[in-house]
């Protein structure tokens, strides 16, 4: 089983208008790794998924997610966005967007990484390093370290 985020999938310099834009940026990174066989098709489960309940989180977090077919291997992206992008918090927009990906038939794994991500998200000190680590492969790593399954 691949490893849950690769560098090639970190995107330290996010620049989105939207959480459109921004997840489209994070998907065609997961289509580039392999991860996603149709960005359109990914794009648009996402979407129906942000339609039934806002995927912001309080302190500067994003986390869209869906489950598709054209998903090969459950998958996270990350992107940092100095310019933050609205994904329904109550706070105020994300300058931290991670972007799940998992198989159709994957229901399990993708509320796991979920739940393993929330639960990280809590703790300052790993937002912290998220936010300042200048290294995608760095990022990788610790998200691999610090959520992957």
């Amino acid at each position: 089983m691949p490893e849950l985020i690769e560098e090639s999938m970190v995107v330290l310099d996010l620049a989105a208008d939207d959480k459109d834009a921004a997840v489209r940026v994070l998907a065609e990174r997961l289509a580039a790794a392999g991860r996603v066989t149709d960005v359109e098709q990914f794009l648009a489960d996402v979407r129906a998924r942000e339609q039934v309940m806002a995927t912001g989180l309080e302190g500067g977090i994003g986390i869209p997610h869906a489950r598709s077919i054209a998903v090969t291997a459950a998958s996270l992206a990350f992107g940092r966005s100095p310019a933050r992008v609205d994904f329904g918090a109550s706070d105020g927009p994300a300058d931290l967007i991670f972007l799940i990906a998992a198989p159709a038939e994957g229901g399990a794994e993708h509320m796991t990484i979920l739940a393993s991500l929330a639960r990280r998200l809590v703790h300052g000190s790993f937002r912290e390093s998220l936010r300042s680590l200048s290294g995608a492969a760095e990022v990788a790593a610790l998200i691999n370290r610090e959520v992957g399954a």
